[in-house]
């Protein structure tokens, strides 16, 4: 019995020997997770019978972060796993968040485990119907034309209104500065890309009443010109109510019809500002990188400024994350006793946001592996001297 007592502590000693060499090993290894051996005493007849080896448990604990400065490079800043995929259709989930595109553009790990998430359809409106694997389009977006310009400024409620010397309005050259109160361009694209200049003029012609005058590219589109702004007398506008139609025929595109809103454009007693300007066209452009924000929304960057959505990295909870099988150093497979992954996208319920150019080091306690390492070497030794004791004792029965 005494033999059986040491040998059963000199195997669990030895598995945990080699738990605690494996954590020290992948100490560097990023998203792994340290084990631990937990034992239980062995009963016999109500009397000590030795020890086994009950389960090797994992903590899930958050290891620091590491900045990278590679935007594929993901860390998860509280709960949460990735989901991955490989060929056969199996779900891997993993705190691993090294990634890169591969020969078909999928956003993979080092495995070749596709990265899972919420796609986009052929317009990049994002699909939350299923999960599915993230791909990065790697071609050029086209030119678009400008269909729309938002534009809010503030006009000089102060501002005179502009006569000669008779006290006759003088007429708007947009040659002659002293023929309107400001201006300010906005920059517009045609169907084949080509850069426009829309400048319009501001006139003031009575109390709380201006005109606009528009040229594209220097030239004065008189169809258009005229139009008039009328403010109330707390400064907030009141006509035109609606968006203002500019037309406009490039050459060699289509012709371009812009509205124009001037939604939150006031008349205050201040200097003229423009706090919105924006329009909705652009050029034709070709694909510089990748960016994915902290709620997991992938983004491809084009050199004309644009961004097109590719997809949203989603994340899974485990109600037991302990129940989880490990099937490599960093990736774990559901299990019954770890219950069904709950999806979700990063930042929502109790999953955590992403950190794009982070990493997610090991967990290990390298200090306190080493100390345990010297415990269980210790207790491997007693066992061996338990049972080289009890080796001796038996050659003395035998010898008498």
């Amino acid at each position: 019995m005494s033999f059986n007592i040491a040998m059963s502590g000199l195997n669990t000693t030895s598995q945990e020997l080699n738990t605690i060499s494996n954590n020290i090993a992948n100490v560097s290894t990023v998203g792994f997770k340290s084990s631990r051996a937990e034992f239980s005493a062995l009963m016999n007849g109500g009397m000590g019978g030795g020890v086994e080896l009950a389960s090797l448990s994992q903590s899930f604990n958050d290891g620091a972060f590491n900045m990278t400065g590679r935007t594929t490079d993901l860390a998860i800043g509280g709960n949460g796993m990735f989901v991955l995929q490989g060929e056969d259709g199996a779900y891997t989930y993993s705190r691993a968040g090294m990634f890169q595109q591969d020969k078909d553009n999928f956003l993979v790990n080092s495995a070749g485990l596709r990265l899972q998430g919420y796609t986009t359809d052929s317009n990049g409106n994002l699909q939350t119907g299923s999960v599915g694997d993230i791909q990065v389009s790697t071609g050029s977006v086209a030119a678009r034309a400008t269909d729309r310009v938002d534009f809010a400024a503030n006009l000089d409620a102060g501002a005179s209104v502009i006569v000669d010397e008779n006290g006759d309005r003088i007429p708007f050259d947009p040659e002659d500065s002293d023929s309107f109160n400001s201006s300010y361009t906005t920059t517009v694209y045609d169907s084949l890309g080509n850069e426009h200049t829309l400048t319009q003029y501001f006139v003031k012609t009575g109390e709380n009443e201006w005109e606009v005058h528009y040229a594209m590219n220097g030239e004065v589109m008189e169809a258009e010109s005229g139009q008039v702004l009328e403010f109330d007398e707390n400064g907030k506008l009141v006509e035109p109510t609606g968006n203002i139609g500019l037309t406009f025929a490039p050459e060699g595109a289509a012709e371009m019809n812009i509205a124009l809103s001037m939604t939150g454009t006031t008349q205050y007693g201040s200097e003229f500002a423009v706090s919105t300007n924006r329009s909705n066209g652009h050029t034709a452009g070709e694909l510089t990188g990748i960016t994915i924000d902290d709620s997991g929304m992938v983004f491809a960057n084009y050199s004309n400024g644009e961004q097109m959505m590719q997809g949203q990295i989603v994340l899974a909870d485990f109600p037991n994350t302990g129940g989880l099988m490990q099937v490599g150093n960093t990736g774990w497979s559901a299990t019954q006793a770890s219950g069904q992954p709950l999806i979700g996208v990063p930042g929502t319920g109790t999953l955590g946001g992403l950190y794009s150019g982070y990493i997610e080091e090991s967990n290990v306690d390298l200090t306190g592996e080493l100390v345990g390492l010297m415990t269980a070497q210790r207790n491997y030794q007693a066992n061996a001297q338990s049972l080289s004791t009890q080796q001796q004792l038996t050659q003395v029965l035998f010898n008498m």
